[in-house]
C-alpha cells in the first residue's frame, strides 16, 4: 500500500467514495473565499480529506477575537492575514493538497481570476455583499458553489447548481439592507454552529468534488436549516424560480457592474476597511510608507505582505495593493480621511 492510499484509507472504505471518488477529490480544484470561522473549518476539512487544488482568498487579518471559533489560529497568529495563516497551519497537516493563499478583498475585479479552473467555489464569508458576487459568477459560469451561514447558534446551508435548483436570489431576490438582519456583532456567534455549518457545507462539497458525470445528474439541491444549541435540523426544498434576476433572467449585476472603490465597516467589528481610490498604482510600496510614517507612528511592524502601525488612535494595517484595515473607528469619514493623510488617496 502507497502512502497516500495508506493515508486515506479509511475514508476510501466508505462505499459512497471509494478508491474512484478519492482520485476525482485529489484531481480536484475549489476556490474558498473567506478563511476565518467557516473557512478555516472548510480549509481543514478539504486539506484533511485530500483535494488537489485549495485558493484561498481573505481580506482580514487574524485577532484575539477569533481564536475561540477560528480552528486554523493561535496566539501566534495574532496580526497576520488570515490567508497566509492559514496556509501556514494547513502545511502542518501535510498531504498532498496545494494551497494558494491570497489576502486581498475579493470583489468583481478579481474573482473571475481566482475561480479560473476551479470545480467548486464555497463560501466562507461574513457578508452578503461577497456571496450575492459569488453567485453572479457561478451561475453565469455553470459552476457549482455551497453557500453557508451562520449567526448565533443557527445557520443555513445550500449547495447551488446552476440550473437544478434554486440559486442564492431565488430565494433572496435582493441583499437585506443593512441593520435588517441579525449579525454576529447583534447576536454573538457560538463554535459548535461554525463546526455544523461547515460540516454540512464541506460534506455536499466533497460530494460533488468526488462524483462522476453521473453521480453529479443526480445530486439533489436543498436548503438546510440547523440550531446547534437546540439540536435541530431541517431539510427543505429549495426549487427554482424561473423569474428569478439571476439564474432565470440571467442579469449579474454584482459581477459587471464596477467596483466601487470606496470605505466599509466590517461586521462585528470597530474596523473599516479603505480601497485607494479608481487610479491609484496596483501596488503599494510599503517600503517608502514605513519611512513616511516612522517618525509619527508607533508600533511599526513590516512584512513582505503588510505594514502595520498606529497613529491618531488608530492601528493601520496596509497590505501591498494599497488596501488597509483601520482599526478604532466605525466611521467610514474619519477612516477615509485618515488613509488619505497616511498612506495617500
Amino acid at each position: 500500500m502507497s502512502a497516500g492510499d495508506a493515508r486515506f484509507d479509511r475514508q476510501q472504505r466508505f462505499a459512497r467514495l471509494g478508491p474512484e471518488g478519492q482520485a476525482r477529490l485529489q484531481q480536484s480544484s475549489v476556490l474558498l473565499v473567506g478563511a476565518g470561522a467557516l473557512g478555516g473549518s472548510l480549509a481543514q476539512t478539504l486539506a484533511r480529506c485530500g483535494v488537489g487544488r485549495l485558493v484561498l482568498a481573505d481580506r482580514d487579518v487574524v485577532e484575539l477575537s477569533n481564536l475561540p471559533r477560528q480552528v486554523l489560529f493561535e496566539e501566534s497568529h495574532v496580526g497576520r492575514p488570515k490567508a497566509w495563516a492559514a496556509r501556514e497551519a494547513l502545511a502542518r497537516i501535510g498531504g498532498p493538497t496545494r494551497v494558494e493563499a491570497h489576502a486581498l478583498h475579493v470583489d468583481a475585479d478579481n474573482v473571475e481570476e481566482l475561480a479560473r479552473h476551479v470545480d467548486l467555489v464555497l463560501d466562507g464569508t461574513d457578508n452578503l455583499a461577497t456571496r450575492y458576487l459569488i453567485n453572479d459568477l457561478c451561475v453565469e459560469s455553470g459552476r457549482a458553489w455551497v453557500y453557508g451561514g451562520v449567526v448565533g447558534a443557527s445557520g443555513l446551508v445550500m449547495p447551488i447548481v446552476p440550473g437544478r435548483g434554486a440559486c442564492l436570489r431565488c430565494l433572496f431576490p435582493e441583499p437585506a439592507p443593512p441593520g435588517a438582519l441579525a449579525t454576529c456583532d447583534s447576536a454573538g456567534v457560538v463554535l459548535p454552529a461554525v463546526a455544523l455549518v461547515a460540516a454540512c457545507q464541506s460534506a455536499a462539497a466533497l460530494r460533488w468534488l468526488s462524483a462522476d458525470a453521473e453521480g453529479r445528474e443526480r445530486f439533489e439541491t436543498y436548503l438546510l436549516d440547523l440550531d446547534a444549541w437546540g439540536g435541530h435540523l431541517r431539510r427543505l426544498a429549495a426549487p427554482r424560480d424561473p423569474d428569478c434576476p439571476c439564474c432565470g433572467r440571467r442579469e449579474f449585476p454584482f459581477l459587471f457592474e464596477a467596483v466601487e472603490r470606496s470605505a466599509v465597516a466590517l461586521c462585528g467589528r470597530a474596523t473599516v476597511q479603505v480601497r485607494p481610490q479608481l487610479g491609484a498604482a496596483p501596488r503599494a510600496d510599503l517600503a517608502r510608507l514605513a519611512e513616511r510614517v516612522a517618525g509619527s507612528a508607533r508600533g511599526l511592524v513590516r512584512d513582505e505582505s503588510l505594514l502595520a502601525f498606529e497613529v491618531e488612535s488608530l492601528r493601520f494595517t496596509v497590505f501591498a495593493d494599497g488596501r488597509a484595515l483601520i482599526e478604532g473607528t466605525e466611521d467610514v469619514d474619519r477612516a477615509r480621511a485618515a488613509y488619505d493623510r497616511w498612506v495617500g488617496a
